[in-house]
C-alpha cells in the first residue's frame, strides 16, 4: 500500500540532508506535512499517532498502539464490577501515562520473565480481577495447538511458545491486566477534539450543553456512537457518495437491533488514486492491528458517485476475532460490515458542525 511504504521511503531520503544531525533529519522526514500538507489531513495525522509509542520491552524496539477498551462485549458472564480506565474515554496523554506505569510494574516484568522462559505455556487472563495465570499442563497445550479453545469472554486463553515477549503480548496485559486503551468513539473524540482544538476551540466545552454534561465530568463520556447517530442539530448526514465525502466525517457501523455498534473516522479522500484511508479503533482486526490502526477503502476514481455501500469497493481491513479461538465475527471485512443490515439502512455517514467549521478555518489559514 502507498501509505504503508511511506516510511520506507522517509528513510531512504535521508541522505539528501547530509547537514542535519540525526535528530533533525528524523523529525524532518516524520513530519506529517511532507505527506498530508498543512491542512485538516495533518491534524488527523497527528492525532492519529499519538495513539502511538516506542518502547524497548525484553531487548526488543516495540511501537505500542493504544488497546481498544470496551467491556460491554466481554462482561455478560461476569458478577464483579469491573470497567476499562476513564470508560475508554480517556486523551493519549492521560492514557499513556497510564500505561507507562503499568508497564513499569513488579507484575508486568514477572509476565516478561514468564513469555522468556522458553518453555510453552497457556496464559489464563482474568478481565474483573485484573490478573493472569499460567498452566503447562500438558492437555491445555494439545486443546491449544489442536484449536479447542476453552477461554470465556472475560477469560481469555492465550498460547505462548516461551520465546520472548511480542507486541501482541504487550496489548494483551495492558487490555486485559491494566484495563487501559479507548474504544471506537473515544478515539473519534480524540480525533475531533483535535481537529477543534488545531482550530482555536474546545469541542466539549462548545458541546457541554447539547451533550447534557455535568458540571466537572468529561464531556467525551457523552459522546458515544449514540450521539453521532442522533438527531441532534449538530449532527449533519452525509450523502453516501464517495464525491461528498470530507475528512473528519464520521463512519457509522449498524447492529442488528437497527442502532450504530461501531465508528471510525475518515482522514483522507484521494479521488485522483481512487483511495480513502480512514482511522479507528477496534480489537476486530488482525493480531498486530488491535486498537487503534488505519484502514483503507479503494475506489475507481472514474466512478466517485458511487456510495460506500457499492459492492465493487475494495475494503481492505479484515476482521478477526481478538484472541486466537475465539467465536468468529460475522463479518469478514470493514465492507461487509458497512453493507449490513441493508433493511434497517446499513451504516451511514455523518459530520458534526462544529468540526466542519473548525475544517473550513484550518483550510483556510493552511500556507
Amino acid at each position: 500500500m502507498l501509505f504503508k511504504l511511506l516510511p520506507v521511503i522517509f528513510l531512504l531520503a535521508a541522505p539528501l540532508y547530509p547537514q542535519q544531525n540525526d535528530e533533525t533529519a528524523l523529525a524532518t522526514f516524520s513530519d506529517p506535512t511532507r505527506v498530508w500538507g498543512n491542512g485538516v489531513e495533518r491534524v488527523i495525522e497527528e492525532a492519529y499517532r499519538a495513539c502511538f509509542k516506542t518502547k524497548i520491552i525484553g531487548g526488543k524496539v516495540m511501537n505500542l498502539r493504544m488497546p481498544f477498551a470496551q467491556e460491554g462485549e466481554r462482561d455478560a458472564l461476569t458478577e464483579e464490577e469491573w470497567g476499562f480506565l476513564e470508560g475508554g474515554k480517556g486523551n493519549p496523554a492521560f492514557l499513556w501515562e497510564k500505561i507507562d506505569e503499568v508497564l513499569g510494574s513488579p507484575d508486568f516484568s514477572l509476565y516478561v520473565a514468564a513469555l522468556s522462559d522458553g518453555k510453552e505455556k497457556v496464559l489464563i487472563f482474568d478481565l474483573p480481577s485484573q490478573s493472569w495465570t499460567v498452566t503447562r499442563d500438558l492437555f491445555e497445550l494439545a486443546r491449544m495447538k489442536a484449536g479447542s479453545y476453552r477461554g470465556l469472554p472475560h477469560r481469555p486463553y492465550v498460547f505462548a511458545s516461551g520465546k520472548g515477549v511480542e507486541e501482541q503480548d504487550v496489548y494483551n496485559y495492558l487490555y486485559c491486566v491494566g484495563l487501559t486503551g479507548m474504544d471506537c468513539s473515544g478515539f473519534v473524540w480524540h480525533v475531533l477534539s483535535s481537529i477543534t482544538k488545531a482550530a482555536g476551540t474546545d469541542l466539549g466545552q462548545s458541546l457541554s450543553r447539547v451533550l447534557g454534561v455535568r458540571k466537572g465530568d468529561n464531556p467525551s463520556r457523552y459522546a458515544g456512537t449514540n450521539f453521532y447517530n442522533s438527531k441532534s442539530s449538530q449532527i449533519v448526514p452525509v450523502e453516501n457518495k464517495i464525491s461528498s465525502l470530507r475528512p473528519g466525517d464520521i463512519l457509522l457501523y449498524r447492529n442488528e437491533n437497527g442502532g450504530m455498534a461501531h465508528s471510525a473516522i475518515i482522514q483522507s479522500v484521494n479521488l485522483n488514486n481512487g483511495i480513502i484511508r480512514y482511522l479507528q479503533c477496534t480489537d476486530e482486526a488482525p493480531l498486530g492491528e488491535r486498537g487503534v490502526h488505519e484502514s483503507f477503502i479503494y475506489f475507481d476514481p472514474a466512478n466517485t458517485g458511487a456510495g460506500l455501500h457499492d459492492p465493487s469497493l475494495v475494503w481492505t481491513q479484515a476482521r478477526y476475532p481478538p484472541f486466537p479461538g475465539e467465536k468468529s465475527r460475522p463479518f469478514s471485512d470493514d465492507g461487509e460490515r458497512f453493507r449490513a443490515y441493508p433493511e434497517l439502512g446499513g451504516g451511514r455517514i455523518v459530520r458534526l458542525k462544529q468540526v466542519a467549521a473548525a475544517i473550513e478555518k484550518i483550510n483556510r489559514n493552511k500556507r
